[in-house]
């Protein structure tokens, strides 16, 4: 169980620390050159982490938790789509960080990302910064089972100017404790590449 519940936390900060590396990207002032210096900067950090990491230019990000919806816009927002190992171990997933940054998600899966593909939640995080006091967290609860976290399902994944497209669920819990209160959460993805 130490082992699993480490694997997720480091996925998880792995997540955050790969959203926070890109969010400064869409920061920049209303120059279009200066913007297009930080995305080819940005771009070069997220692929000097991996090669297979990729930032999205257009689509969204949509979530649904209870009567909230929530949506990253990747043309203001840094959405990345990321692939990474931990020891033998592959996984894939969606990091996203709004401009004001006060909110931000993660969600991932263990295997390599393909079309197609439908994947148990290995991972997620939802955070909600109003201010410094402020702030809610929803994890991924280590005492769920075995296949009982979510599913991803990547419809398209890098096909043209498609970087990935599909759907997921999962359930946070805002407290690690084995009684917690389970939270439903659904989302949409349609992210957009570079156009060539």
């Amino acid at each position: 169980m130490g082992l699993k519940r480490f694997t997720n936390w480091y996925f998880t900060l792995m997540l955050a620390m790969s959203s926070l590396l890109v969010s400064c990207q869409k920061d920049t002032g209303d120059q279009q050159v200066d913007q297009k210096k930080m995305a080819l900067g940005a771009d070069s950090v997220i692929k000097a982490t991996s090669p297979d990491n990729f930032l999205a230019t257009e689509g969204t990000l949509t979530i649904t938790m209870q009567d909230s919806v929530y949506t990253f816009d990747a043309a203001k927002d840094s959405v990345a789509f990321v692939n990474m190992s931990v020891g033998d171990n592959r996984y894939f997933g969606i990091t996203a960080i709004n401009k004001a940054h006060t909110l931000s998600f993660g969600v991932s899966s263990k295997g390599a990302a393909a079309d197609s593909l439908t994947k148990p939640v290995a991972g997620g995080q939802l955070l909600m910064i109003a201010d410094v006091m402020h702030t809610k967290q929803f994890t991924l609860t280590q005492y769920a089972e075995p296949g009982d976290s979510g599913k991803i399902k990547l419809d398209k994944y890098r096909q043209n100017d498609v970087l990935a497209k599909g759907t997921f669920f999962t359930f946070l819990s805002k407290d690690d404790e084995p009684n917690s209160s389970l939270y439903r959460v659904e989302g949409t993805f349609d992210l957009k590449l570079k156009k060539q």
